[in-house]
């Protein structure tokens, strides 16, 4: 039957379109026949056919009756072994494959299709380079047969015990389990090399998903056999406990979840669901995951405080005490939590209030939320928002979740222990928004008094009274913070301090505090006041403290080393000398004077987030045709200020003896030194007027007044912001007049006494006054002004420059 010549041959017969099946050559395959023109074309092959027919694939299996191009061009001539007919009208054909055959041409002829088809010759497989490829082919099938439950071991074994390559391929390709396609692409390969490789390929794609299907299989398998074990092990137990009248540990947890439940004291809402919670869990497999996570929501339920309360100090001389001796100054914020003591003593159940401590780094604000604390006899927690981008991180996150937990708000009170402590949200200006949600959004609940006694967290789902905490909220700046969660805050600024206040906080906390921390004591360290001092000039430039404690701490360390080089006996006190050989070269120039009155440059007050500075301003002429320049990396507001004062100036040159059309022969150039600090803001508007009336008059800015405020294009000076900062950095530079806004002098009552003892303030309303105050001598009009006509005449200009 297979000892064929290898000449191709072309022949006419039935053919028969299969769905679902290839068949190979070398292959005895059944199948049933139920289509009429199938069943004639097996009638002819069979009568007059001499029991060869055409099997070929169709492209859709559902098409009844397809059309000869909906049919593959490749197929197998088969003899047909054996066929029966089936009491349903359907005929059960066995035929055995064997030559591979190309359609040339597909007819209907009788109500069948006839096919005339080209015998593929058979390829030479007595090829030596074949053998590993049947090696390799017949150990994979090997292993997919173990593998695979739809093939019997033994039957498949034998079937591939073949030597020649050709119908080794062909055998293999007729039991792996792939879908016809592919089927189809292994019967159109002619070459045996080919059609092994193709196999060997699938066979180990084949292989990977039977052996994941295996493991996979054999992990439910165990987790099944566990779970069986375990409820068979618990029955058990149940049954021998049940005997000894004992309690089993399950019913013992779940009684002691019970009586927590009891004892939490929590609202109607969150007791109702507790005891639902319990009743589920009950019902579950004690090691299933669902059981865990029943259990941890009501761990976390009855481990929050519900009513347990801190007894609160309402004794406002002890609480003034403690304040007092945990820090110095702060008078406002030391009031403030003394007002709020009072009222507590009033009312017995007062809405917490929400207090935001604003001002610079290193100024107290989390050391004083502890004192607040501490005076009142609360618990103090702290949660940091800085870089929090996570709504999650406030509310929580369902339980719905893996590894659900709640939010930070829940985390801290169950960390406090009590439904009154001192919750400090530190840096609040901090937080940013991503798509996860927006925390300022879900804080504006938690700190408004009107709503924050029924709290939600996403992860308890019932809601919870925040209204006994005491909120303490600090932040650096607040135009970062949105506009409705500062609706929700009472803010108190802490300015900074003055050199005064610093010198006190070195000498009653850092320097006590850092002496005993490095194991020092008062007889091996000292400090005199000109130490201090020149520490908080040369080597620190801050608001706050923080810096000068570090520097302290410096020095410390360098004295330690010294008592263990030396022994016990060594001993030194700090001055202006020893600080420089500890420390080094002072990192700070002092800030001064001018040392004589200038033409051309105004001394200006400017704010930072590090307290108060000096800003010159410097002004120019050079012959040209009006250019406005102004450098030192100025921000928009300000060089519309410079603008501004331009304008200002221009529009009132014959008033200040200046030639009227001077900008067109000369150009001005306004700059602000130290130029790699950006600037910002509009309160050098008059020292920018104040240098430009001076650089156009010739008449010297006095050197010993510094100033401060807004300019309009009418000459009215508008009020600023940063007052105490600005008057300080003039104190400490020994400026004896400073000229102010009149709408400021309401700040002035922020300003330490002995600090005003050493000034004079001067209060304007107009450019003409501070001009009047600030230049050595008042401008002269220049000559037939009109000194009654109106500020923005500009009648009888002429052209000129004033030399």
């Amino acid at each position: 039957m297979f000892g064929r010549d290898k000449a191709e041959t072309i022949e006419t017969m039935a053919m028969v379109p299969l769905r679902d099946v290839v068949v190979f050559p070398h292959m005895m395959v059944p199948f049933v026949v139920g289509r009429r023109s199938s069943i004639k074309a097996l009638d002819h092959a069979v009568t007059l056919g001499g029991k060869r027919i055409f099997l070929s694939a169709q492209h859709e299996a559902a098409r009844d009756n397809p059309s000869p191009d909906q049919i593959y061009g490749v197929g197998t001539v088969c003899n047909i072994v054996q066929s029966l007919k089936l009491p349903d009208g359907n005929v059960k054909v066995l035929v055995e494959g064997v030559d591979r055959g190309h359609v040339i041409e597909i007819r209907e002829d009788d109500g069948f299709f006839r096919a005339t088809v080209k015998i593929i010759p058979r390829a030479d497989d007595n090829d030596a380079h074949l053998e590993p490829l049947v090696a390799k082919a017949t150990g994979l099938f090997e292993q997919y047969v173990k593998l695979s439950n739809a093939l019997h071991y033994d039957a498949m074994l034998a079937a591939v015990r073949i030597e020649e390559p050709c119908k080794l391929a062909d055998t293999i390709a007729a039991h792996i389990v792939v879908d016809v396609e592919e089927k189809q692409r292994l019967l159109e390969i002619v070459s045996p090399r080919d059609r092994l490789t193709r196999i060997i390929a699938l066979m180990e794609s084949e292989l990977e998903k039977l052996q994941v299907d295996r493991r996979i299989q054999g992990r439910v398998k165990r987790q099944m056999e566990r779970a069986q074990k375990e409820y068979y092990l618990n029955e058990q137990m149940k049954a021998i406990q049940k005997e000894l009248g004992r309690k089993d540990e399950r019913s013992s947890d779940a009684d002691d979840l019970r009586k927590k439940i009891e004892q939490a004291r929590m609202s109607a809402e969150a007791h109702d669901k507790a005891l639902q919670e319990l009743k589920r869990l009950d019902g579950m497999p004690p090691m299933s995951a669902e059981a865990t996570v029943s259990r941890n929501f009501l761990e976390w339920l009855v481990s929050v405080p519900w009513h347990k309360r801190s007894r609160e100090r309402r004794d406002l001389t002890e609480a003034e005490r403690i304040l007092n001796e945990d820090h110095y100054s702060l008078e406002k914020v030391k009031e403030r939590i003394v007002e709020f003591l009072a009222v507590r003593q009033l009312v017995d159940r007062p809405k917490g209030p929400i207090l935001c401590f604003v001002g610079p780094p290193g100024v107290g604000k989390t050391s004083l939320a502890r004192s607040i604390a501490r005076c009142t006899s609360r618990k103090f927690v702290r949660m940091s928002l800085g870089g929090v981008r996570d709504e999650a991180e406030i509310r929580g996150h369902r339980r719905t979740y893996i590894g659900a937990f709640p939010g930070q708000i829940i985390q801290m009170m169950k960390k406090a222990q009590t439904r009154n402590p001192v919750f400090l949200l530190d840096e609040v200006d901090k937080m940013s928004m991503d798509f996860r949600g927006d925390p300022s959004a879900a804080l504006l609940e938690v700190l408004d008094p009107e709503q924050n006694h029924t709290f939600t967290d996403h992860y308890l789902d019932v809601e919870y009274d925040l209204s006994a905490v005491l909120f303490i909220a600090t932040a650096n700046v607040l135009h970062t913070i949105p506009q409705a969660l500062q609706d929700r805050l009472e803010v108190i600024r802490l300015p900074g301090y003055t050199e005064l206040e610093k010198l006190e906080i070195a000498r009653r906390h850092l320097i006590p505090k850092q002496i005993k921390s490095h194991g020092l004591s008062s007889a091996n360290l000292g400090f005199n006041d000109e130490a201090v001092r020149f520490l908080i000039r040369r080597y620190t430039r801050e608001a706050g403290v923080r810096n000068l404690e570090r520097e302290i701490t410096s020095i410390c360390r360098k004295v330690a080393r010294k008592v263990v080089a030396e022994g016990r006996g060594f001993s030194v006190v700090m001055s202006d000398t020893e600080v420089r050989e500890y420390l080094g070269v002072p990192r700070f120039h002092a800030d001064r004077q001018e040392a004589a009155n200038e033409i051309g440059m105004a001394t200006g007050l400017a704010w930072t987030e590090v307290g108060g500075e000096i800003l010159t301003v410097e002004v120019t002429l050079m012959p040209g045709k009006g250019a406005l320049t102004l450098t030192g990396k100025l921000g928009d507001v300000m060089q519309e200020s410079g603008q501004a004062a331009m304008s200002f100036v221009r529009s009132r040159a014959q008033d200040y003896g200046i030639q009227p059309n001077f900008n067109r022969r000369v150009d001005v150039h306004i700059h602000v030194p130290e130029g790699a600090i950006p600037k910002d803001g509009p309160s050098a508007g008059i020292t920018m007027a104040t240098a430009l009336v001076s650089s156009l008059t010739k008449i010297a800015v006095r050197r010993d007044v510094a100033m401060t405020g807004e300019i309009t294009l009418r000459g009215k000076v508008l009020p600023i912001g940063g007052v105490k900062e600005k008057i300080l950095a003039a104190h400490r530079i020994g400026v004896a007049t400073i000229i102010l806004p009149r709408e400021n002098e309401k700040d002035l009552s922020d300003i330490p006494q002995n600090v005003m003892d050493e000034l004079h303030v001067e209060l304007v309303d107009h450019v003409d006054d501070v001009l009047r105050l600030a230049l050595v001598s008042p401008p002269s009009l220049l000559p037939g002004v009109n000194v009654d006509r109106p500020a923005d005449s500009l009648d009888g200009v002429r052209d000129g420059v004033t030399h």
